[in-house]
């Protein structure tokens, strides 16, 4: 049985921060499966309790799952003094109660950097995929300043996927990447490449240390979950459950 605190499950409809909804107990106005509650640490099952706050039965929302193409130009934060944010393009109702306390990403892009990317309130999902021992695959779109020729590309295969060593950069010392995927395209400056971690700016530290730069990039997938084609950049839409799925 997946049992949660019935302040949270509150929250997560919309009646306002866990602070808030304390009325709603002080008042004797939640039921659960009619018994009255007044403890908000009280756990019960959203997929077996019947709750009720003033005598409306709640049709409870599960977790949230949203997929967006993210555009260049917006940070993935919450806030930002300086840019938009990734937030910003969501609607209010993804930007108030529930939402606002437990709506987070699965991982992370740059601000120049385009492509898939998850909101969630689900932890247990996120906390999966990032751990480092799940090795969950991202592909990148990537397109390069200078055409790689058939020699390098022989050599750019070679060393991604024996785990490359990649440069210092900013705060980030010299590293060793796990081995990883590099596909090739009709085109010579554009690349596919799959990697399963997310070391800061690794994509572009790789092909740095391949003596040549990232000009262009956007994630393509995560796991199984490919972008959706038609989402066009800076949309989002929610989740089908065979989607979640495919995430892992």
């Amino acid at each position: 049985m997946s049992t949660d605190r019935i302040d949270k499950i509150l929250a997560h409809e919309g009646f306002g921060t866990r602070k808030d909804v304390r009325k709603y107990f002080r008042a004797s106005q939640v039921l659960v499966n009619g018994k009255v509650i007044t403890d908000p640490g009280f756990h019960c099952d959203v997929d077996k309790d019947e709750i009720s706050v003033d005598g409306e039965i709640l049709n409870i929302q599960k977790n949230i799952y949203l997929m967006m193409n993210k555009p260049q130009g917006v940070v993935c934060a919450n806030k930002d003094g300086l840019h938009d944010t990734v937030f910003s393009l969501l609607e209010e109702q993804y930007r108030v109660g529930f939402a606002l306390e437990s709506l987070h990403l699965i991982g992370r892009l740059d601000i120049d950097t385009e492509g898939l990317l998850i909101f969630t309130t689900d932890g247990k999902l996120t906390h999966r995929l990032i751990s480092p021992k799940t090795n969950c695959p991202k592909k990148y779109f990537v397109r390069l300043e200078y055409p790689v020729s058939e020699s390098e590309k022989k050599e750019y295969d070679n060393r991604v996927s024996k785990g490359i060593h990649i440069p210092a950069e900013d705060n980030e010392d010299e590293a060793d990447c796990l081995p990883a995927k590099i596909e090739f395209t009709d085109n010579d400056d554009e690349v596919f490449l799959t990697i399963v971690e997310g070391k800061y700016h690794q994509v572009k530290r790789m092909f740095r240390a391949l003596d040549n730069k990232v000009v262009y990039l956007k994630r393509v997938s995560i796991n199984e979950l490919k972008l959706d084609e038609n989402l066009s950049t800076g949309s989002y839409r929610k989740m089908t459950e065979e989607e979640v799925s495919l995430l892992g």
